[in-house]
């Protein structure tokens, strides 16, 4: 069965200047020893204490209470998803869309007050309740094309924006051997990689190793066939996705965190064997916000919106982000 989802600061006491707290010499005390402090002055500073000590306790209660109730209701938190983008307009459509989009798009977040998360951001918020932005949004790429690198990157790091490529191994591999850089249809290479990743704004995930074909290969994706056992199904994906993670570590250093379905193609059996694996979260291609928790089951099967060519910046992104602007 598969699931097509494609701190407070006060001022400093004045040391020695304060009544009853000065030094003075006299039978049984040495000079330079102080004497204590009156009994109404004592009494004083006894009272302001617990005072503060109340109104400590208070704001720290309330904020602690405010962060759980906000952990448990959750953050909005919309994923956008790219494919390729080329500048010549008779290749743009559903899955390709121009660099002038791309950057009217984040001209657009950027204006409207939104911050680009990544996966990573998310683990840290639902593992130890590291604070997301207050209006955080994720953009994606999915297989990895060459003209991510070529524009994408480029107007990432011009506007701030972090966003997430999800290659497709074999075709990193195949590339990487022979260097062809083609706008149409290579793919990034291991070099390109990790100039991006050492940039701090590309963050890289598991979209299989070779898992991306089309129903005429024989399996669509990464989906269970009919007639395949769940044990055979279940080694075959291990096998795909472990040697991914591995080439991934091997040349990077970085072992990525989520499972990007090909094609958004969720077959039953392989939710187990991707949360097995030590994967924190999957995403699929359904169109719908996601609502990021305290619970790490929120991280699996997050929806995202894909991006196509022909609707403005701001029709798109009042109809994802929910927001009407």
């Amino acid at each position: 069965m598969e699931k097509w989802l494609c701190r407070h600061i006060f001022p400093p006491p004045r040391l020695g200047m304060e009544r009853g707290f000065y030094p003075i010499a006299g039978k049984g005390r040495k000079n330079g020893m102080f004497c204590s402090l009156s009994f109404y002055r004592k009494r004083k500073l006894v009272a302001a204490a617990a005072i503060f000590l109340l109104f400590l306790l208070g704001v720290t209660g309330v904020s602690a209470a405010a962060r759980s109730a906000v952990a448990a209701k959750g953050i909005s938190l919309p994923i956008v998803m790219y494919h390729g983008m080329l500048e010549e307009k008779n290749r743009q459509g559903v899955y390709v869309v121009s660099p002038e989009l791309f950057e009217s798009d984040l001209s657009y977040l950027k204006e409207h007050g939104y911050t680009a998360v990544v996966v990573q951001d998310l683990i840290d918020y639902v593992d130890s309740g590291k604070p997301l932005p207050e209006k955080p949004v994720m953009l994606t790429f999915d297989d990895g094309y060459y003209n991510n690198y070529l524009y994408a990157y480029p107007l990432a790091k011009k506007y701030g924006m972090k966003i997430v490529i999800s290659p497709i191994g074999i075709y990193t591999d195949r590339d990487s051997l022979t260097e062809e850089d083609h706008a149409l249809y290579s793919h990034i290479t291991w070099d390109q990689i990790r100039e991006m990743m050492d940039s701090g704004y590309v963050e890289f995930q598991n979209h299989s190793y070779n898992l991306h074909g089309t129903a005429q290969s024989g399996r669509l994706g990464a989906q269970k066939r009919k007639s395949e056992s769940v044990e055979t199904y279940r080694a075959l994906l291990e096998g795909d996705l472990s040697r991914m993670q591995r080439e991934m570590t091997e040349q990077t250093g970085y072992t990525p965190t989520a499972f990007v379905y090909p094609y958004g193609i969720v077959s039953r059996e392989s939710v187990p064997v991707v949360k097995s694996m030590g994967f924190q979260a999957t995403m699929n291609c359904e169109n719908r916000r996601n609502r990021i928790t305290d619970d790490p089951d929120c991280l699996f099967g997050m929806g995202r919106f894909l991006r196509t060519t022909g609707v403005s910046s701001e029709k798109f992104f009042s109809r994802c982000l929910g927001t009407g602007d």
